[in-house]
C-alpha cells in the first residue's frame, strides 16, 4: 500500500478536493479524482517532508479548527474596521514569534493558520526553525501578539503532534 499510496492523508485530501471542485460524482470524475489521488503523492514523494505526519490527538484538531474559524471571523471584522477607519488605526510591523514546535508539519500548519487569519501573515520561518516571522496589520504590543499565537495555535498544535 505504501508503494502506491505513500501519503494516504494527502491522497484522501486530493480525491475529496477534486470532487468538491468539480461538484460532480460522475464516474469519470471519480476515476480522474482517484487517478490524481494516486499520481500526485507519487510524483511529489521526493519533495515531501522527510518525516511522516503523526497525529497524536485527532480530537484536538476539531477544537483548533473551531478556534481558527472564530479568530478568522473576529479578525475579518477588526481588519474591516481598521481599513475603513482612520489611517492612524493601522500600525503595521513584524513580530518574531519564538517557536516551541519542532515538527515541520506543525510549523507549516502554524504558518498557514497565521496567514489565514486576516491582519497577519507568516513572512518567514528562521533558518534554524526557532522563530516565525509574522507581519501584522496593527501592532500595539508585540508581546500580546506573540502570546496569542502561542496560546491559541501553537499549544494545540503541540498537543496534536506531540
Amino acid at each position: 500500500m505504501n508503494r502506491w499510496i505513500p501519503q494516504p492523508l494527502v491522497s484522501v485530501a486530493v480525491f475529496a478536493t477534486w470532487l468538491l471542485l468539480n461538484g460532480s460524482f460522475a464516474p469519470g470524475q471519480l476515476l480522474l479524482g482517484l487517478a490524481l489521488a494516486v499520481a500526485i503523492p507519487l510524483a511529489t514523494r521526493r519533495v515531501s517532508a522527510p518525516e511522516p505526519l503523526r497525529i497524536r490527538r485527532p480530537a484536538a484538531i476539531v477544537r483548533l479548527a473551531g478556534v481558527v474559524l472564530h479568530d478568522i471571523v473576529v479578525s475579518n471584522l477588526d481588519v474591516a474596521r481598521r481599513v475603513l477607519g482612520p489611517e492612524s488605526a493601522i500600525r503595521p510591523g513584524f513580530v518574531r514569534v519564538p517557536l516551541d514546535l519542532v515538527d515541520t508539519h506543525a510549523i507549516a500548519a502554524l504558518a498557514g493558520i497565521v496567514t489565514m487569519t486576516p491582519g497577519t501573515l507568516s513572512a518567514e520561518v528562521s533558518p534554524d526553525r526557532s522563530h516565525l516571522i509574522v507581519h501584522a496589520l496593527h501592532i500595539d504590543d508585540p508581546e500580546t501578539i506573540i502570546a496569542t499565537i502561542k496560546s491559541r495555535y501553537e499549544t494545540p498544535l503541540k498537543e496534536i503532534c506531540a
